[in-house]
């Protein structure tokens, strides 16, 4: 599932900082790499859980690798999120209005008048 790829990619700190990075724009594999103290390596295997999750495109041009990144997947993400809040929301105000009823109930059982068992007419 798409969503779960998402999600698991943003995670980690390491790939947040490298999706950070490339909001301001395309950049060289290793200029992505360079401000993380971790081995190229590690960092190539960061973008390709990325890349995985179609949060990052890369662009090869002879040796260079190029990447950039793609926003379609975090417009899904936003879109799951939206709905779960509607959801949740929804559920939220319903149990919040049976609560009030039940307190109103309560409330009215406490200051009704009880009927004395010792009077007699």
């Amino acid at each position: 599932m798409q969503l779960d790829d998402t999600l698991i990619a943003l995670a980690d700190e390491t790939r947040r900082g490298i999706l950070k990075q490339l909001a301001s724009g395309e950049a060289r594999v290793t200029e992505v790499a360079e401000p993380f103290d971790i081995s190229l390596n590690s960092v190539s295997k960061h973008i390709r859980l990325l890349e995985r999750a179609g949060l990052v495109r890369r662009r090869v041009s002879g040796r260079d690798h190029f990447l950039s990144l793609d926003p379609k997947p975090f417009d899904e993400l936003t879109e799951w999120m939206a709905k779960t809040r509607e959801f949740w929301n929804s559920r939220l105000d319903l149990l919040e209005a049976a609560l009030r009823a039940e307190d109103a109930i309560e409330k009215a059982r406490k200051t009704s008048p009880q009927p004395n068992p010792r009077r007699k007419k």
